[in-house]
This record gives structure tokens, C-alpha cells and sequence, in this order.
């Protein structure tokens, strides 16, 4: 994701409900190594894929009660990322 806030510099952390209303579907929760492995398999199943930092998103509590089983305990919480893929337009 490339996109970036000019203000902060740092990427936009958009609303999932918004997202899903655009056609994307959050599918799971992870980090490396198996994150790029998650990645390849979907895009070799043509989707388009969408990466969120998970903390930013399951720590929100915007979809619900927060939760972040995922990474609680990892020193480095900011390595997992939120996966989210749609079909892609032709």
C-alpha cells in the first residue's frame, strides 16, 4: 500500500466497514513468513490484495470489542497485518 497521508506521512488506516462496502473481504491475520506466502496464494488466484497493520485495525474496536489475541505478546505487534482481497476489475 503506497498510499500516504501527506500531513503525517504515514499510510491511511481506512474504515474496514467502508472497505467492505468497496468489495473487500478481510480474510485473515498474519505476519512473516507466512504473510508473503498469504499474499502470492491469493494474487495467484486472482485477487487483488489489501494489507492493513492489524494493531490499527483490531486494536480500534471499530468493528466490535477490541481484540488483539493475534499478537498479543510479540515484542513487535506492528509486523502483523490484516488481509483483505477483492476480485480484481477487468
Amino acid at each position: 500500500m503506497t498510499d500516504r497521508d501527506p500531513a503525517g506521512g504515514r499510510p491511511p488506516h481506512p474504515d474496514p466497514a467502508e472497505l467492505e462496502r468497496a468489495g473487500w473481504v478481510r480474510r485473515s491475520v498474519a505476519c512473516e513468513p507466512r504473510l508473503s506466502e498469504i499474499v502470492e496464494t491469493y494474487r495467484s488466484l486472482g485477487y487483488e490484495v489489501r494489507l492493513l497493520p492489524a494493531a490499527a485495525v483490531c486494536g480500534s474496536g471499530k468493528e466490535g470489542p477490541a481484540c488483539t489475541a493475534c499478537f498479543d505478546g510479540d515484542p513487535d505487534p506492528n509486523r502483523y497485518q490484516v488481509v483483505l482481497t477483492r476480485e480484481l476489475e477487468e
